[in-house]
């Protein structure tokens, strides 16, 4: 009994493209052709496709099946071998879940690693800082950074502050800073270990301050950028 390339891939479940991929790849011996060109495939041919299409239902990859060759004995090792991936796989997958369902119940941000869930709206220059320290604090200011946003209430200095223009005088951005004053005291008695650090003695703090530097500088405009300044001299003269 002899099928053509078409039959043998109906009867294995499989496409055309499939089976001419194996031949190219060598997992799937090339038939005998008969004298019009056409191949024909036989019953260890069907053999050979269906055990290379199992295979590849449970898991493992053209590279794995390369390897266990022709062999029809047990493959232990490579069996545990692929459970354990999918075992890594499947609680990478429930991790995804678990961020998602976080993700959908606060309506946040899905950029933001979970757990950093905004207690307040963000601008897009806060959400992009909040994403950019996410990946430099250390594992205890990161959680310490992730209670502040949870539980960060907003200020009514908040707005002014992200709509001042670039241009500001002097003199505005002199009174903006003195009335943020108070909410950055609060929040920095409230969440210290979040906002400060000993860049002195940790290399850790010492990227995390250098990355928040230049991210600030290029996520808010010059006027931000002083009136924040100010708000760092009138707490330090305090």
């Amino acid at each position: 009994m002899a099928w053509s390339t078409r039959e043998i891939a109906d009867l294995a479940g499989t496409s055309l493209r499939a089976v001419r991929h194996y031949h190219e790849v060598g997992l799937l011996a090339e038939p005998e052709r008969l004298a019009n060109g056409y191949k024909q495939y036989g019953v260890a041919h069907l053999v050979r496709l269906l055990r290379i299409k199992r295979l590849v239902d449970l898991g493992f990859s053209l590279a794995q099946i390369a390897e266990m060759g022709d062999d029809d004995h047990h493959p232990e090792q490579a069996l545990r071998t692929l459970d354990a991936e999918l075992a890594a796989t499947i609680e990478q997958l429930q991790r995804a879940r678990i961020e998602l369902g976080l993700i959908l119940r606060h309506r946040a941000s899905p950029d933001l690693p979970a757990g950093m869930v905004p207690g307040s709206e963000l601008t897009e220059a806060d959400r992009a800082l909040v994403l950019v320290m996410s990946r430099v604090l250390g594992p205890k200011r990161l959680e310490a950074y992730s209670e502040l946003l949870r539980s960060a209430t907003s200020d009514p200095t908040d707005g002014e502050f992200d709509e001042l223009p670039a241009d500001a005088d002097a003199d505005v951005r002199a009174d903006l800073a003195r009335r943020m004053a108070p909410h950055i005291r609060r929040i920095r008695q409230e969440h210290a270990l979040a906002v400060t650090s000993d860049p002195g003695n940790r290399p850790e703090d010492r990227l995390a301050e250098q990355v928040a530097a230049q991210a600030m500088h290029e996520l808010y405009n010059p006027a931000q950028l002083d009136v924040l300044r100010r708000v760092r001299e009138l707490l330090a003269d305090e």
